[in-house]
């Protein structure tokens, strides 16, 4: 840590830090799919300058507001189920800005309907990454996301994998991986290990043991640049 700020990591493998670094606390961590506020920090420091346009169309808690803010970037986060104020109520797949517009887009979005992101009926959370409806979905962001980001910069995507007893293993990153190669090109993709992840618990190893998979502490995030 430098002035109490995570420092940027040269190696593919990023772990969360804190959602409070920094002068002011990031967004909520009690939030159902909580954006880490370091992956964040790297990625603006890294592909964005003072004053650019960082849009976050699935703002969640306004993790991405708050990083931005402090960092000295402008900001729009919308939500299709605003938390506070400064969040603008919008549905991801239709973007009211225009064309190359936006300097990056940051992206954390639901995994499936694993967990109640909201109550609103059409939020992309309650569609189950088990069916084809969940990618299609995804895609009209993603298209969205192409549109109004400049050519030459970046988005970033944050998505993690599925396992059920039921439906097993699905690969829902490698699944968006692909589908985000129709639009942009890949620039890398970063292992993000969260701390003290929940499942690390002794219910969760049973459930391991008994039911044959592997525990997952990480997430995938997939930077890209429209060409």
């Amino acid at each position: 840590m430098i002035d109490d700020k995570p420092i940027l990591h040269p190696t593919t493998l990023w772990d969360f830090p804190k959602q409070s670094y920094g002068k002011t606390p990031k967004g909520d961590w009690k939030f159902n799919g909580v954006t880490p506020a370091g992956a964040i920090y790297n990625l603006i420091l890294r592909y964005t300058k003072l004053s650019d346009l960082v849009v976050d169309p699935m703002c969640g808690s306004g993790t991405t507001i708050d990083v931005c803010k402090e960092e000295g970037r402008k900001v729009i986060g919308y939500d299709i189920e605003p938390t506070r104020s400064d969040i603008i109520r919008n549905d991801a797949r239709k973007i009211p800005l225009s064309d190359n517009h936006v300097d990056m887009v940051f992206i954390d979005s639901p995994y499936g309907d694993n967990v109640n992101y909201s109550d609103n009926p059409n939020c992309i959370g309650k569609i189950s990454c088990e069916t084809e409806e969940f990618y299609q979905e995804l895609e009209k962001v993603a298209k969205e996301a192409y549109r109004i980001l400049k050519p030459g910069k970046i988005i970033a995507w944050i998505i993690g994998d599925h396992w059920r007893k039921k439906s097993g293993f699905i690969p829902v990153g490698f699944r968006v991986h692909q589908m985000l190669e129709k639009y942009f090109q890949p620039v890398d993709i970063i292992c993000l290990i969260r701390r003290n992840q929940r499942s690390n618990t002794n219910a969760w190893e049973q459930r391991a043991i008994k039911y044959n998979f592997y525990l997952r502490g990480f997430k995938h995030l997939f930077i890209m640049k429209k060409p």
